[in-house]
């Protein structure tokens, strides 16, 4: 504010000098041209040698007289002096050497010599012939133009710091409006970083920039806080699977403990790998997850091509057989893809459909979309899943049964993984209804083979494959079984 003010007065003080100055050479510069144009008028007389006694003038402060090349007057108008010239000869002569415009000559006098007003601006205009040369002598008074810049000078000193402390306020009243809304953002802002994100910054009425910026502020504030909610929720479930598991591990490790000699410790090993595996699929998964949602959002992965036929065949062997049954595509499907993240989105999927069916899972691949997909379908005869709950279920943590025992389903973190990695390879996913049942629909872009590459579906050397325990596998049998929640039948979708 007070830079703003203080900008404004050496702007307007600079104003103010140039407009002094550009009035005084204006003014001075119309009154040469009127002591010119008196002189050149007795300068054409002189020539023709018809000198009026006295020299007619214009105006009540002008002296005009014609002197010879000694400098005695010859002729002058009412008011001059005809025994001393305007100029004396010394004058008239070294005015002559020093002006580069010979023969028409300007310069000042002190008044007191003409007994005039004011400064005297003294101009000479040549005359006569080259055998009787004369000087056309022209003083005018500028004590009128003295006057008018002094007056404007004056009104500049006594309204301009009138002006500049009226603009002051006026930009004080202006700015402070201005920035009130602005003030009350910050003190809103400030008030929700003391308190949390759930409150919002007051929206000003003026449909202008500072009631965009607040609009766009609190819409920012609530993607903040709908990310600290998924943070949270993440956090907790993340908390509640590894506690299940942990927890799990220490009762049977208190029990064998209070047992002591009676207890069957290759059965409490077998009981900790499983868990201990579980734990680790799990941490995994959400390793997996975490490092999707820290990385900025990059384009699908260009890899492979990877032949389907033979990476689904690699998969379906891993789970029994029934339910899984392969319907070879019969002929090669070339996708682009990493095969180790195309694997585990297979294998998940699987997993999922073999928890949940009834009697059967059939896998498939074909050419889809005018050739420019390849479609890689699972389907099971389940109870499917609602319409509404479809996507739902891609979420992460998200069970449609949450009292079911976790020992016989997942983490909830399966359809969401399938997601994120059937999106890092440039495809889409989708359930649908298989009447009775569930499909889910994969589609991944088409990509054909290079000329020289081999089975694409082989694994790269120095790569493991991911761990996955088949959903048929039940666990090693025990001696006693730890004081836990009774197990239920998985009947939710993870």
């Amino acid at each position: 504010m007070l830079l703003g003010v203080a900008g404004l007065t050496v702007g307007l003080l600079a104003g103010g000098v140039l407009l002094l100055g550009a009035l005084g050479w204006a003014l001075q510069r119309n009154v040469d041209s009127e002591a010119f144009k008196t002189a050149d008028a007795v300068a054409l007389l002189t020539t023709a040698d018809a000198l009026p006694d006295p020299l007619p003038v214009a105006g009540g402060d002008v002296r005009v007289q014609v002197v010879d090349a000694q400098g005695r007057v010859q002729a002058a108008s009412i008011d001059a002096d005809r025994l001393v010239p305007i100029l004396y000869p010394a004058e008239l002569r070294d005015l002559t050497a020093a002006t580069a415009e010979q023969g028409r000559l300007r310069t000042f006098v002190p008044p007191q010599r003409l007994g005039m007003r004011g400064p005297v601006r003294v101009v000479a205009v040549p005359a006569g012939s080259p055998g009787d040369p004369r000087t056309v002598l022209v003083a005018k008074s500028m004590a009128d133009v003295r006057h008018s810049v002094d007056l404007l000078r004056t009104t500049l000193l006594i309204g301009f710091p009138l002006l500049v402390g009226a603009l002051a306020a006026v930009a004080w009243r202006v700015v402070g409006a201005t920035l009130r809304p602005v003030e009350a953002l910050r003190t809103g802002a400030e008030e929700i970083t003391g308190s949390g994100l759930s409150r919002r910054l007051p929206v000003p009425a003026s449909r202008d920039e500072i009631h965009r910026l607040a609009v766009t502020l609190n819409g920012m504030l609530d993607r903040l806080e709908s990310a600290r909610a998924r943070q949270r929720t993440f956090v907790a479930d993340a908390a509640h699977e590894l506690r299940s598991p942990l927890a799990n591990m220490r009762t049977q490790l208190e029990v064998a403990q209070r047992l002591g000699a009676r207890t069957d410790w290759p059965a409490v090993a077998d009981d900790l790998l499983v868990d201990a595996e579980r734990l680790s699929r799990l941490v995994d998964d959400l390793l997996l997850l975490a490092r999707s949602d820290d990385t900025e959002p990059r384009p699908p992965l260009a890899d492979g091509p990877v032949e389907l036929g033979d990476l689904l065949a690699e998969v379906a062997q891993r789970f029994p057989s029934p339910p899984v049954r392969l319907v070879h595509p019969g002929r090669p499907l070339w996708t682009a893809g990493q095969p180790d993240e195309l694997r585990r989105i297979v294998a998940n999927l699987l997993d999922n459909a073999v928890r949940h069916a009834t009697s059967r899972v059939v896998l498939t691949a074909a050419t889809a979309g005018d050739g420019a997909y390849q479609e890689v379908t699972v389907t099971d005869d389940g109870p499917g899943i609602p319409p509404a709950d479809r996507d739902r279920v891609f979420d992460r943590f998200t069970r449609l049964d949450d009292a079911r025992a976790r020992d016989a389903g997942g983490a909830g973190l399966g359809l969401a993984i399938v997601r994120e990695l059937v999106r890092r390879q440039g495809g889409t996913v989708q359930l649908a209804d298989a009447g009775p049942g569930l499909r889910a629909e994969v589609r991944l872009p088409f990509r054909p083979r290079r000329p020289g590459r081999s089975g694409p579906a082989q694994r790269r050397p120095g790569r493991s494959r991911p761990a996955h325990r088949r959903p048929g596998r039940s666990r090693p049998a025990r001696r006693w079984r730890p004081p836990i929640s009774p197990r239920r039948p998985d009947r939710g979708w993870a």
